[in-house]
């Protein structure tokens, strides 16, 4: 399957960070403005120097360049923007529903609060929303590390803007030596508010970082899961009791090739779990988790899938179609997407290719 077939299939993004997807160039002018310095002001230069930080195959290294995409982000001007131009990305990538995450409470050294910070992408969005046609939702992030009084906070204003296009709740950050658990307070809220969770698991850490994001917290999508492998009762084959658990509730996973490899959660991309997940059954999507520190697109994920493993234009739309019937939007728009625009299009294509 051909670059030009996959980058004009329709497609659906859940895990998206909005601070590691902004254009180089925008990063340059917005710091040029406001008397940032960059350790390069060339925009290849600049997108090459995130890329080599990410790749270390270490976590805590893949997010050290988010202090510097963050730093250009302080005030309202520039979050309108960068949400904006991340829509516009997201269109010309083929996305035409995509939910985008990120944590308000990084966003505040200027003088902003974490609702002014919302209202400014929100706004950015919209617009963005509205010249391309697509669809897109906010998830408001939390981070492991932080106080969990400050994950509540964050809860708080998340489900205050839930009319405005937040649809979900994350925690992100560090795994190691920060389990899910300790910002049960939050994800109590959140149930409580019937508001949609999803939790950053498995990626650098294994079982049980994945076990509490579900059993304690009530997550209702898995970010990464990488290694729910290491739950098979013999290796390569029989499932242990969380991966039937999570099989048999439909639990989503936000899957991400790329990004898995540069933080080490996998030592190649042919060793990847995903392949095995989509073959088992698991409800899996494909997304690019960080455009600008990992250097890719959807269309990228999908065209390594391809190449990787095999997938054909049926594999694509199941992947799809899972991320949609996983999205945290409500069910009418789900349906839309799906029927109104989904499968009609892959069909197009098949009886195209036909």
């Amino acid at each position: 399957m051909t670059q030009k077939w996959i980058s004009e299939l329709p497609k659906v993004q859940l895990h998206d960070h909005l601070d590691g997807g902004l254009r180089p160039s925008t990063i340059i002018e917005l710091a040029d403005e406001r008397g940032i310095e960059l350790p390069s002001n060339d925009p290849d230069q600049l997108g090459s120097w995130f890329f080599r930080g990410a790749d270390q195959g270490s976590l805590p290294k893949y997010l050290e360049g988010f202090s510097v995409t963050t730093s250009v982000m302080q005030d309202e001007e520039a979050l309108h923007r960068v949400a904006r131009e991340h829509v516009e990305g997201l269109a010309a990538d083929g996305v035409i529903y995509g939910e985008v995450r990120f944590a308000p409470v990084l966003h505040v050294e200027k003088g902003l609060d974490s609702a002014a910070v919302l209202e400014a992408v929100l706004d950015g969005i919209a617009v963005g929303c509205q010249s391309t046609g697509i669809d897109v939702r906010i998830i408001v992030c939390s981070l492991r590390h932080m106080d969990p009084q400050i994950s509540l906070r964050s809860a708080e204003v998340a489900v205050q803007f839930r009319d405005r296009g937040v649809v979900g709740f994350d925690l992100a950050g560090d795994e190691s030596g920060h389990p899910p658990a300790d910002h049960n307070e939050a994800f109590h809220f959140l149930r409580r508010s019937n508001f949609n969770i999803t939790i950053h698991a498995g990626e650098a850490f294994g079982l049980s970082s994945i076990w509490q994001a579900i059993q304690h917290c009530g997550a209702h999508r898995i970010g990464h899961a990488t290694r729910l492998v290491e739950d098979d009762t013999v290796p390569g084959d029989h499932r242990g009791t969380l991966g039937e658990y999570i099989l048999d509730h439909r639990i989503p996973l936000e899957m991400c090739l790329s990004s898995n490899l540069h933080t080490g959660a996998v030592s190649s991309l042919v060793d990847h779990p995903f392949p095995r997940y989509l073959r088992e059954g698991y409800r899996v999507g494909l997304n690019v988790d960080n455009t600008l520190m990992s250097a890719t697109t959807l269309s990228k994920e999908w065209q390594l899938a391809v190449d990787l493993f095999g997938l054909g234009l049926g594999d694509l739309e199941r992947i799809a179609v899972n991320s949609m019937k996983s999205a945290f939007c409500e069910h009418s728009t789900r349906r839309k997407v799906i029927q109104g625009q989904l499968l009609p299009r892959f069909r197009a294509v098949q009886d195209a290719k036909s």
